[in-house]
C-alpha cells in the first residue's frame, strides 16, 4: 500500500512522545512491506536535520521538511480571536506546505494520506482536491480536552477566560473534523469513545502507541540500600511542568517525613531554572539527558504526576517496556489498558501518591513484581507488529469500501 504520512514535526530523530509515535508507526509500516513517503513541518522548536537521519531511512521514506514558523505570535493570535479561527491549529497552515503538497499529489498516487495529529487537518481540502486517497486522522491527543484541563488549572485570572475560549473553539473544530476524514485512528480507547459519542458515522478505531519490545532490554538492578524514583519528560510542555511542581510541593514533603533518605531524580528538555536551582533533600534535577533509555534503566520507579494531559503517555509505555514500576495519576494512565495494583499504581491525590512511593521504598519484592507485570502488558498489548496490523486492516477496509 502507498502511504503519505503528513507530520506536524519531524518524526526523526524520535526524541519526544509525538515524534516517537510517528516514527514507530513509519518503521512498522515499512517493515510490513508498505511504501511510506514522509512530508513534515520543520519548526523553530523541532527542526528537520538531514544530518541526523540514517541514509537508509532517508532513502526508504524520502523524508522532507518544509519550514513553518509556528512560534506564538500575539498579533496573529488576536486576529484569529476576532475571525473565530483557532490559533492552535491555524499556525500550522503554511502556503509553502500547501504548494509542496499540491505538487506531490500531482506527481504521485497514494492509497492513504495519514494526518499525524489535528494540526495537519488544515490540509484536508488540498488533499481532496488533488488526490483520491483515503484520509486517516491519527489523533495523538484530544487537543480540546488538554486545553480544557489547562484552562481549569490556570491561576492567572486574565489568561483563564482566553484558555477556556480556546478549548471551546478546539472542541468545535475537533468534532467538525470527524466528518471531513474517512477514518480516525485514536491513540486510546477513551479517546475513541469520546469521538464516537459525537455521533459521527466516520469509522473510529484505536491504534495506540507501540514499541518494539526487543529494543527495550530489561536489566535487573543490583541491590542497593535505597530506591531511586524518577520523572523524565519535556518540561516545555505545560502539563509536565505543573505536575512536577505539584510533586515537589505537595508529595515529596510527605515522603520525606516517612523516608528521610528517599531519592528522586528529575530530568527533561527545557528544565526550568527554578527547578534546576532547587535544593530539596533527596532531589536531583538535571536537564536533557543524552539517552532516555539509559536514564530510565539506571533508576527504579517511574512517577507520572499529570493532571491536564490527554491521549496516551509514551514515557509510561517505554518505562513499562523496560520493566519499571510506574506510579501515576488517573489522567497520566489514561489510554493504557492497565490493571491497578498489578502492573501500575494509581494515586488520586498527594497523600496516595506519597503512600505509594513509601510502600515501594519499603517493599522491593512488590516493586519487582509490578515491573515484571508491566513488561508483560507491553509484550501482549503494545508491540509494533500488533498495532501495525490493525492499522493496515483499517486501510484495507477503506480502500475496498
Amino acid at each position: 500500500m502507498r502511504i503519505l504520512q503528513l507530520c506536524n514535526k519531524p518524526p526523526y530523530p524520535p526524541i519526544d512522545g509525538g515524534s516517537k509515535a510517528m516514527h514507530n508507526l513509519t518503521r512498522g509500516l515499512l517493515a510490513a512491506g508498505h511504501s511510506v513517503k514522509v512530508l513534515c513541518i520543520s519548526t523553530p522548536k523541532n527542526m528537520l536535520d538531514p544530518a541526523q537521519i540514517p541514509a537508509d531511512y532517508q532513502a526508504r521514506t524520502r523524508i522532507e521538511g518544509v519550514f513553518v514558523d509556528t512560534s506564538v505570535n500575539v498579533v496573529d493570535a488576536f486576529t484569529d480571536l476576532l475571525t473565530a479561527d483557532n490559533y492552535n491549529i491555524s499556525r500550522f497552515f503554511s502556503p509553502d506546505v500547501d504548494i509542496r503538497l499540491i505538487r506531490l499529489l500531482s506527481e504521485e498516487e497514494f492509497d492513504v494520506v495519514q494526518l499525524e495529529s489535528l494540526f495537519m487537518t488544515p490540509y484536508i481540502a488540498t488533499i481532496r482536491r488533488y488526490s483520491k486517497a483515503s484520509i486517516v486522522l491519527r489523533s495523538h491527543n484530544l487537543e480540546h480536552v488538554i486545553q480544557g484541563r489547562i484552562a481549569t488549572g490556570e491561576k492567572n485570572f486574565l489568561k483563564r477566560p482566553y484558555r477556556k475560549f480556546l478549548a471551546k473553539q478546539l472542541h468545535e473544530y475537533e468534532m467538525a473534523v470527524l466528518d471531513r476524514v474517512d477514518a480516525v485512528a485514536a491513540i486510546s480507547p477513551s479517546d475513541a469513545q469520546h469521538f464516537a459519542e459525537h455521533g459521527t458515522r466516520t469509522p473510529i478505531v484505536t491504534i495506540p502507541f507501540a514499541v518494539e519490545p526487543s529494543e527495550y532490554i530489561v536489566q535487573d538492578r543490583k541491590p542497593t540500600d535505597h530506591v531511586t524514583f524518577f520523572h523524565l519528560g519535556s518540561m516545555d510542555w505545560l502539563p509536565n511542568e505543573e505536575g512536577v511542581r505539584w510533586l515537589l510541593q505537595e508529595v515529596w514533603p510527605k515522603v520525606l517525613a516517612a523516608r528521610p533518605n528517599a531519592r528522586l531524580d528529575l530530568a527533561g528538555n527545557k528544565m526550568p531554572d527554578e527547578f534546576l536551582q532547587l535544593e530539596l533533600p533527596g532531589v536531583n534535577v538535571r536537564g536533557r539527558v543524552k539517552n532516555a533509555q539509559t536514564f530510565m534503566r539506571d533508576r527504579d520507579v517511574m512517577v507520572v504526576p499529570l493532571f491536564s494531559a490527554g491521549g496516551m503517555r509514551v514515557k509510561i509505555i517505554e518505562g513499562m517496556a523496560l520493566g519499571k514500576p510506574v506510579i501515576s495519576t488517573p489522567i497520566g494512565a489514561e489510554g493504557i489498558d492497565h490493571t491497578e495494583g498489578l502492573n501500575i499504581l494509581i494515586a488520586r491525590n498527594a497523600t496516595e501518591f506519597a503512600q505509594h512511593i513509601i510502600a515501594l521504598d519499603e517493599a522491593p519484592d512488590y516493586m519487582r513484581m509490578l515491573g515484571t507485570e508491566a513488561r508483560k502488558l507491553i509484550e501482549t498489548h503494545y508491540a509494533d507488529a500488533h498495532i501495525v496490523k490493525d492499522l493496515v486492516d483499517l486501510y484495507a477496509r477503506l480502500r475496498s469500501a
